[in-house]
């Protein structure tokens, strides 16, 4: 593995580990608040971290070809995500 793979690696997996302390916690103030934004912030963290992984996997299963495709698909994961989180500090009451 090539110095910048492992840090690819390194930082997918930093991302995959804050996204998902950001979905329990969110699933964690939903149970004591029951307010849904928090349900809509949880969606949108996990879809961040299926890009992330997605992403990730298809890059080193598929050797680094079909860079675009990977690119699009993460993309897309990640922009309804951010829609999520952007939803749910919008619907906040």
């Amino acid at each position: 593995m090539q110095l910048v793979e492992g840090l690819y690696v390194a930082a997918s997996g930093a991302l995959v580990v804050a996204g998902l302390t950001m979905v329990l916690l969110a699933i964690r103030a939903y149970a004591t608040t029951r307010r849904t934004a928090m349900v809509h912030l949880s969606l949108g963290f996990t879809l961040v971290v299926a890009a992330t992984t997605v992403t990730t996997l298809s890059a080193f299963l598929t050797d680094f070809n079909n860079v675009k495709s990977i690119l699009l698909v993460n993309s897309g994961f990640s922009t309804f995500g951010y829609a999520f989180v952007v939803y749910s500090l919008i619907s906040y009451d």
